[in-house]
């Protein structure tokens, strides 16, 4: 049995051209390399999944490449790309620092920077989760971070930069990492399926990409669990939903299109049914808001680009912001954001949320029970004027 290797291992990038979202750090660290100005100590920052310990090794690798290409990328057939591909290079020493956070941690790797490297321009020290070394620790490798060898390259990695001690931080160049867009990461899971052969969908793939929140290594392990549970070659919209227990859009349209209509009985099955599909109530109070935001968003097509949806979804959403006033959506939201607000100090949950459908159920109705008064009274003001 052939051993399975997951996505977020087999497409790690191996190019700064293959790193997803990050090009503003991938084009700076390619011209630092192109006009060798190499800082001392770099200081990769941002959330988890998005490529920071990617990044650290691409340009440890791309450092001592010896035989760079024209795109500033390593040509993986030297020696030094050799080495560092089968995880046997001298030059380049990776530390956790979340297992390796004393004092004595510190002062082996300062012992170990007073040695040149036998072959290659530079050693590099890549220090991930940097912001779990002790006071003491940071310390004692300040000196070293201050005034290395000149061979001597430091990679730090952390997601919680405001951990780090100031003097640290302005010893090094300090690059920060963005979660990256629902879009980039749904295009780079179709390229994975297309190479895995695996058909998809693309409600699917954005569905995924938002679970992730930004997070692109999250976004691989879910994929690789979708493709699990579908035991196939094939990735439905409905599999996806079905396996990370989301809320259907369509509930919400439907909810929306009976709010409308002023059918209350219909709004509260619905929402019986979510129910007993397991759902929390309030987390579709929460979806509800977001709804309405995304109908509200819909009703200017230059900002209809808001939407981290698919586009048949937005066409959906733009049907519909067109039979919603935007009074009703402003009131709905102001409701549902006190429902949700509300909602853990209820002592009722369900009748809680049931109490805002019915409010919503009636908000058209009042709505243009209220423009008739002010029609009326701006009627007999001109007749009053006339008079």
């Amino acid at each position: 049995m052939e051993n399975f290797v997951v996505s977020a291992r087999k497409y790690r990038p191996s190019t700064f051209n293959s790193v997803v979202g990050q090009s503003h750090i991938t084009t700076t660290l390619k011209n630092a390399i192109k006009n060798q100005h190499l800082a001392q100590a770099f200081l990769f920052c941002g959330p988890r999944g998005v490529g920071k310990t990617t990044c650290a090794r691409i340009l440890a690798k791309t450092i001592n490449c010896q035989n760079l290409q024209p795109d500033i990328e390593p040509c993986n057939e030297c020696e030094s790309c050799k080495s560092f591909n089968t995880s046997s290079s001298f030059n380049i020493h990776e530390l956790d620092a979340a297992s390796n956070n004393s004092v004595d941690d510190i002062r082996n790797l300062v012992e170990q920077v007073r040695y040149a490297p036998q072959s290659g321009k530079y050693k590099i020290y890549i220090i991930d989760e940097v912001h779990m070394l002790s006071n003491a620790a940071f310390n004692a490798f300040l000196k070293t971070l201050e005034e290395p060898p000149k061979y001597a390259i430091f990679i730090l990695a952390t997601t919680e930069k405001h951990k780090i001690i100031p003097t640290i931080l302005s010893r090094c160049q300090i690059f920060d990492f963005n979660r990256i867009q629902v879009q980039d990461i749904a295009r780079h899971l179709g390229g994975i399926a297309e190479k895995e052969e695996i058909e998809t969908e693309n409600e699917a793939l954005h569905l995924i990409a938002q679970k992730a929140d930004g997070a692109l290594r999250d976004a691989l392990s879910i994929f690789d669990l979708i493709v699990t549970f579908s035991s196939g070659n094939k990735i439905t919209y409905q599999d996806t939903i079905n396996n990370l227990h989301i809320l259907d859009y369509d509930y919400y349209f439907k909810v929306t299109d009976e709010l409308l209509a002023n059918r209350m009985g219909q709004v509260l099955l619905i929402f019986d049914e979510i129910l007993r599909l397991g759902f929390d109530g309030h987390n579709f109070i929460i979806g509800l808001c977001e709804h309405f935001r995304n109908l509200l968003v819909c009703k200017d097509e230059a900002t209809i680009q808001l939407l981290e949806v698919s586009d048949g979804v937005k066409k959906k959403y733009a049907e519909q912001s067109r039979n919603a006033s935007p009074s009703f959506l402003l009131s709905g939201l102001n409701v549902a954001s006190a429902c949700d607000i509300h909602y853990k100090s209820s002592k009722n949950q369900r009748l809680h949320v049931e109490l805002a459908l019915m409010k919503l159920s009636h908000l058209n109705s009042l709505i243009s029970t209220n423009q008739l008064a002010g029609e009326a009274q701006n009627g007999e003001l001109k007749k009053k004027a006339v008079a």
